[in-house]
């Protein structure tokens, strides 16, 4: 079996597990009523993750994936520059 294959097979059975009984989790000092991430964890290291606003829309990670996702928040790969806002002048794609 190839590589892309198996990933593919994967990720199916990732995204076809019922979720009807997992225990979802937010941020610490964070509420159930505000709008939040929260993340439910997984057999074999999976997370999957949703707002606490659109309980319908559930993104599913394997393990490889949410350590990469997570290594690289911690690294700053996510950070955005600060952008000054110029008032009433969008901002283009080169940042001027």
């Amino acid at each position: 079996m190839t590589d892309a294959v198996d990933k593919q097979r994967v990720k199916d059975e990732l995204y076809a597990l019922d979720l009807s009984g997992v225990e979802w989790l937010g941020a610490p000092g964070t509420e159930s009523d505000e709008e939040r991430v929260e993340i439910a964890y997984l057999p074999e290291g999976a997370v999957a993750m949703r707002s606490s606003k659109d309980h319908d829309t559930v993104l599913r990670y394997t393990k490889a994936e949410w350590d990469a996702f997570v290594l690289g928040a911690r690294d700053g790969e996510f950070d955005l520059e600060p952008q000054e806002a110029q008032q009433g002048t969008p901002a283009t794609a080169d940042g001027a």
